[in-house]
């Protein structure tokens, strides 16, 4: 499997054309499938895939079953996930296969991971042998394993070569992938011992050895590692690619920045999601699907707020001796979830990061009690200010000012806590954390606001 790279010299549009969107549906229309072909070829890839993107989904369908029109594999690898499990079920077996057949290995896995089980058998059957048995491999492996990211295509030579004879072998051998940054170097165990960049091999002498200019301080990464280490390894070590082994440290493909950049895009989306409770949400998810995806948060956080109702209710007696304090509860409270929030947000990036430590958890603990202090002590201020203008009661701006104190301390603490607790778990922390830190930031609030207001009434 190869993707032949042929966009280079391809316009690169920055701009989104609404106009010509239109002019696509117009020939769509008029099944003129030459004129859409022809102006795909002339523009780049990504840009081509924008275009079918933004069609409505009856468009989308309609061009792909057009006469004559056939999806270049370039375009489909640059559709969202979404869109492409969308076209793919209005592609015929063959049409898979043949996008399959002209991808790279990374690429045509992440393809088949959105086909439904029945068609992937068969369009599996379609492959050439060579090229079923790796994609069969890969796909035992874990979804969110290297194995899922890496491509079976590199540039591997023995330790025992000569710059002439790499040279050489690279300008023959027709099967080598089309644009490479490192070559590795294996033992005859096929055990990948260091890495030479490319450039350096033209620069060397060709009677100089191989094993005399390659890099022995090199990663290994092992197929079953998770995928979003191994975006934390490129990051931390400024990798540009990285050989997989297998269980028997053999060399069995690679991992380049492009991949990584990916996964992490990926990750950081999934991590916005889940932090809001909506999940691995598409935007083209119809109504249905979307609601099913949001029901379950939702309906948690509903008896979360009868557990904040519930607290306010133990007060009924100071609220009825003060009324003003109903309406003044929701900035304390609001102020709280809103800081917790920011702490939550901070934490779970850290984790995901792995900057966040044994070793500077305590001091990160300080930190934020620190900062709950000081931004408490600021925004007790501020509100006790207003509070004095607006109603000229003394007592009524000191309940104000202890309680932002206390629930911003409170917020701060709980927002670091909270992850870190379900990390130790092992539950993802972006899922369950808003749900929990919002209820406690509410309770505390609350409480912390009505408890002080009943003290000094």
């Amino acid at each position: 499997m190869t993707l032949v790279k042929k966009i280079k010299d391809k316009k690169v549009n920055f701009e989104f054309n609404k106009e010509f969107i239109k002019v696509v549906t117009d020939k769509i229309s008029n099944n003129d499938a030459q004129f859409i072909t022809n102006s795909f070829k002339e523009m780049h890839p990504a840009d081509a895939a924008d275009i079918i993107e933004n069609l409505n989904q009856n468009d989308r369908e309609n061009l792909i079953k057009l006469n004559n029109f056939k999806i270049d594999p370039e375009v489909f690898v640059e559709l969202n996930e979404s869109i492409q499990s969308e076209i793919i079920t209005y592609l015929s077996s063959d049409s898979i296969v043949t996008i399959l057949k002209n991808l790279e290995s990374d690429d045509a896995i992440k393809i088949l991971e959105n086909v439904e089980e029945k068609d992937k058998n068969i369009i599996l059957s379609s492959l050439p042998p060579k090229d079923r048995f790796a994609l069969l491999e890969s796909l035992s492996y874990p979804e969110d394993s290297a194995a899922r990211i890496m491509q079976r295509e590199f540039t591997a030579i023995p330790s025992n070569w000569s710059v002439g004879q790499t040279i050489d072998y690279l300008r023959e051998n027709k099967e080598l992938p089309e644009e490479f940054l490192e070559i590795f170097i294996v033992d005859e165990e096929f055990k990948p011992i260091g890495t030479v960049p490319s450039s350096k091999v033209l620069r060397t002498p060709r009677d100089s050895k191989m094993i005399s200019i390659m890099s022995e301080s090199q990663l290994l990464i092992p197929v079953d590692m998770d995928k979003e280490e191994v975006g934390n390894l490129f990051e931390n070590y400024n990798l540009s690619s990285a050989c997989v082994i297998d269980k028997n440290n053999k060399l069995v493909g690679m991992i380049t920045y492009d991949d990584v950049l990916t996964v992490l895009k990926e990750e950081t989306e999934e991590d916005a999601l889940r932090l809001a409770g909506v999940g691995d949400e598409e935007i083209t998810d119809g109504v249905i699907t979307k609601t099913k995806r949001r029901f379950n948060w939702l309906l948690l956080n509903l008896f979360t707020a009868f557990i904040a109702t519930y607290c306010i209710s133990l007060f009924g007696a100071t609220i009825q001796q003060m009324v003003v304090l109903a309406f003044l509860m929701p900035i304390v409270a609001s102020m709280g979830g809103n800081a917790g929030m920011q702490t939550l947000a901070v934490t779970v990036r850290s984790l995901a990061t792995r900057d966040l430590t044994k070793n500077n958890f305590t001091i990160n603990i300080l930190k934020e009690f620190n900062i709950g202090i000081l931004n408490g002590i600021i925004f007790a201020i501020i509100s006790s200010l207003i509070v004095q203008i607006w109603f000229n009661d003394f007592q009524l701006s000191m309940i104000i000012s202890i309680s932002m104190i206390l629930t911003m301390v409170v917020a701060g603490l709980f927002g670091i806590l909270v992850p870190v607790t379900l990390k130790k778990m092992n539950v993802d922390p972006a899922i369950s954390s808003s749900v929990f830190v919002t209820t406690i930031t509410d309770v505390i609030g609350f409480v912390s606001f009505l408890g002080v207001g009943a003290y000094f009434l």
